[in-house]
């Protein structure tokens, strides 16, 4: 897996003032956990920017003062208003123990459903995974080839050697949809053919009504002669 370098300072005390100073430098208070002591140190708001703003997941090697910590970004709060990053949280990574991690989801292919009108959706861009910081890929590869429309790949149908997939299972990955314009169609020919058959029967029974009608008034007429006979 890709790793990125950050480099960070301990933090000689920690608090509302502390942190609100370190700000105005536009330094980040930061936590570092998990080697069961919590390190408090700050680095420069220009190191987020390899590892907040992108899609890609990495590694975090944090150098604090010389010394070298393995991570991976655990948790970010940004300002409310600002939008701008206050403060960050990192996990230490052991070696020997998996860790869970948030990975980008890459489709490969052109689904069959898009080539034949149809419109692809991802719905899930990253999926939290487990496993050694060894085996962790840069990212998961989904085939979407074979999609036909109405079709989709899920959690389940994932299977990705060292890797323990922490989503739901029946949770949908990437699904192709009917296009709007296909169902608009398809209805609008329905529609049609009901019509024909409509103005089809109707046209029948006012044929045989026109037939009844005829019969009727011809047999009125030879009645009459055969009444006038009779008498």
């Amino acid at each position: 897996m890709k790793s990125v370098e950050v480099k960070g300072s301990l933090r000689e005390t920690v608090g509302k003032t502390t942190s609100k100073s370190l700000r105005k430098q536009d330094q980040i208070p930061c936590v570092l956990y998990g080697n069961g002591k919590n390190v408090h140190f700050h680095t420069h708001e220009n190191s987020f920017k390899k590892i907040v703003y992108t899609p890609n997941a990495y590694l975090v090697n944090i150098d604090i003062d010389g010394k070298i910590y393995q991570t991976v970004l655990r948790d970010i709060q940004f300002h409310p208003v600002s939008d701008k990053i206050i403060h960050a949280d990192f996990f230490q990574v052991d070696e020997k123990v998996p860790v869970w991690i948030k990975m980008p989801v890459i489709l490969e292919g052109s689904a069959i459903g898009v080539l034949n009108g149809g419109r692809l959706v991802q719905k899930m861009r990253k999926i939290k995974v487990s496993g050694l910081a060894s085996v962790l890929p840069d990212e998961i590869k989904v085939d979407i080839s074979d999609l036909a429309i109405g079709q989709s790949i899920k959690v389940a149908e994932l299977k990705i050697d060292g890797l323990e997939l922490l989503e739901p299972e029946n949770a949908v990955l990437v699904i192709v949809k009917t296009a709007r314009a296909v169902v608009v169609e398809e209805v609008e020919e329905e529609e049609g053919e009901e019509g024909a058959e409509g103005e089809e029967g109707a046209e029948g029974e006012e044929g045989a009504e026109g037939t009844k009608g005829e019969a009727a008034a011809t047999e009125g007429r030879d009645a009459a002669p055969a009444e006038k006979a009779a008498k």
